[in-house]
């Protein structure tokens, strides 16, 4: 599929992933206003109604500083009557749930959906966190798709849920129902033109405080009970008849886990799929339950369907048993798959496996033995690589703690840097390193990027400079939102809307840091001494080290014309050194077996130069004279 066959305004089937399914969906249902804050999986999302804005004169669309933000920009504009969208990672809602909690309060206008996705496996996460405790909390009904088209076709149906009881909508999906294609149903597109409204003829209040709260609480209840009404014959949930007294409850990519894993079994229970998670259908489950003497509840992550459906069958059945995670036939960690499905319903059943999958597991694992490692790395031109280079240098004759943060320089944890004492999350690295500083002897180091330091480093400068904290803070700025795919942030040049670029160094200024010093990523050797300086600093210092993200600045020079022009080594002058090689880690750069000098290769090297100034004997030269 193309971005146009996206925008076709005649119904069609087409092969998508499902986070473009979700994209094209919410623009058939006419939102006017999204906002995202990229983060994997949700981040084609994002890609998708940014490209799509290109084509749409009616759609807003923005890339926000954090998730609070996109969520609060998108509540707006539906308080405002009209139609709002965003999605996150499940850990974004976490950085969100002040707004998303008081949303479920004060209810909305026009339509308002909110996708979330899980992460089981921490595939791309640093936790695995189940989202669906939100829905429940926060008193707003939630969905849960199990492929791309259920996806498509559940956020068309939120909306119209969420304008029926005036109230946010949660979709909640995981790793891999995002990331799934499937040949998607698609409907016509029609889009109206963008009209503002008058606020006075809205005639609405939203705020939520003491017995306003209360009162609103109250009512979000009221309304819940008569969307599990409809979700009681909504057919996102679905009834399979098998035979004899199993049964199965699962929801999401288990479901399709399930539904293979029965097959192979060779067996016929009955299944329920659950398509809404929150409320749940308790007569429905109830029913179900009625038919079976054991039911195994399959689901990631924690076991919350397991749970309530436990608190339903002491009504409903008391004598049912049920086998899930509290009887320890399913694992609480790690995403389920079909091997896995099949491993709990066998122990449950009694049945043994068609399929010897630990014989293949533990092939598997002496083959991987055998390979060399090969740990994540920076891309060939990445300005992180030439700026660790030179803080490696600057810190390797001092006792220090270094305290990082989410981006691609989270790789210093790994080999061959291995310098990270902390990394939870985004902006934390500037807390950790102000309660260190009070009780350590060594020297106290954050590292943040430029997306990071406008979605939640700020709070953290405040506080240190407030509080004349002694911390030297690194900002990577490479321009971009770089680890999820290049999107663009407060600091960038550009936007899907028209942008204003916000200068970091006159931030970090007026914020009121004494001591910035300015560095070019691209020039190690002379950035040693700047950053001795400023780790020298009593005080709050910061190191701003500018250099493009290389996979965008070599986008960008392709739309140019620009030639990116490879570095070659010199095999007279090269003394075999491996400098490059062993300080420098560029994935471009290998050992030729027969010289057993260094060799460039050209189709991965950037260009920029580094390795040369980084040379001892100058053998490293550009291949464009």
């Amino acid at each position: 599929m193309t971005f146009k066959d996206l925008i076709d305004p005649n119904p069609k089937k087409a092969f998508l992933l499902a986070n473009e399914a979700i994209a094209r969906a919410a623009i058939e249902k006419d939102v006017k206003v999204a906002a995202f804050y990229p983060g994997s999986p949700t981040s084609e999302i994002l890609d998708t109604m940014y490209i799509l804005a290109g084509y749409l004169d009616d759609l807003k669309m923005e890339v926000a500083s954090n998730e609070m933000v996109a969520l609060e920009t998108v509540a707006g504009a539906s308080m405002a009557g009209v139609r709002g969208f965003t999605s996150m990672k499940s850990v974004g809602l976490n950085v969100a749930a002040d707004s998303f909690f008081s949303l479920g309060y004060t209810g909305v206008n026009a339509g308002l959906v909110l996708l979330i996705a899980d992460d089981p496996h921490a595939h791309s996460s640093q936790s695995e966190q189940d989202a669906r405790i939100f829905g429940e909390a926060a008193h707003v009904p939630m969905l849960e798709p199990s492929s791309a088209q259920e996806a498509y076709d559940m956020v068309k149906w939120a909306f119209d849920l969420s304008e029926k009881y005036k109230m946010l909508v949660l979709i909640r999906t995981t790793t891999r129902v995002n990331h799934q294609s499937g040949i998607v149903q698609l409907g016509e597109l029609k889009r109206k033109p963008f009209k503002r409204n008058d606020w006075k003829e809205i005639q609405s209040k939203y705020y939520t405080l003491s017995a306003t709260a209360r009162r609103l609480k109250g009512e979000a209840l009221e309304k819940l009970k008569k969307v599990e009404e409809e979700f009681e014959t909504n057919p996102f949930n679905k009834l399979t008849l098998g035979e004899g007294d199993i049964g199965i409850i699962t929801s999401g990519v288990s479901y399709l886990h399930v539904l293979e894993a029965v097959d192979i079994l060779n067996i016929n229970p009955h299944i329920l799929k659950l398509g809404t998670t929150h409320p749940l259908p308790k007569q429905m489950i109830g029913d179900f339950l009625k038919k079976v003497n054991k039911v195994i509840i399959v689901e990631e992550l924690m076991p919350y369907l397991e749970l309530r459906v436990t608190a339903i069958a002491k009504d409903a059945t008391p004598s049912v048993e049920i086998y899930g995670k509290y009887t320890n036939n399913f694992d609480y960690v790690g995403e389920y798959t079909v091997q896995s499905v099949v491993k709990g319903i066998s122990s449950v059943l009694g049945l043994g496996s068609p399929v010897d999958y630990d014989f293949y597991l533990n092939r598997a694992e002496k083959l991987k033995s055998i390979l060399p490692k090969r740990m994540p790395t920076f891309c060939p031109g990445c300005p992180h690589r030439s700026t660790l280079w030179a803080v490696q240098q600057a810190i390797k004759e001092q006792d220090y703690v270094v305290n990082n943060d989410i981006g691609c320089y989270s790789m210093l944890l790994l080999e061959p840097y291995e310098i990270t004492d902390s990394l939870l999350c985004m902006g934390a690295s500037l807390g950790i390193s102000s309660g260190m500083q009070h009780a350590l002897n060594d020297k106290v180091i954050s590292f943040v990027g430029d997306s990071t330091f406008f979605h939640a480093s700020l709070p953290g400068f405040v506080n240190a400079v407030h509080n004349k904290h002694n911390i030297t803070v690194f900002i990577l700025d490479n321009a971009v939102t770089a680890m999820t795919g290049q999107q663009p942030n407060p600091g960038s040049d550009f936007g899907a809307l028209p942008v204003v670029e916000i200068d970091i160094e006159a931030i970090v200024r007026a914020i009121g840091v004494e001591h910035v010093t300015m560095i070019n990523a691209f020039d190690p050797k002379n950035n040693v001494d700047k950053i001795k300086e400023a780790l020298e600093f009593e005080g709050v210092s910061v190191v701003i080290s500018k250099g493009p993200c290389a996979l965008y600045n070599d986008r960008l020079k392709r739309k140019r014309g620009v030639p990116i022009i490879p570095n070659m080594v010199d095999k007279e002058e090269c003394k075999t050194i491996y400098a490059c090689i062993r300080d420098f880690y560029c994935p471009a750069i290998e050992m030729d077996m027969e010289s057993r000098q260094a060799v460039i290769l050209k189709d991965l090297c950037d260009g920029c130069m580094v390795c040369a100034k980084l040379c001892p004997v100058s053998s490293i030269k550009t291949t464009g004279g």
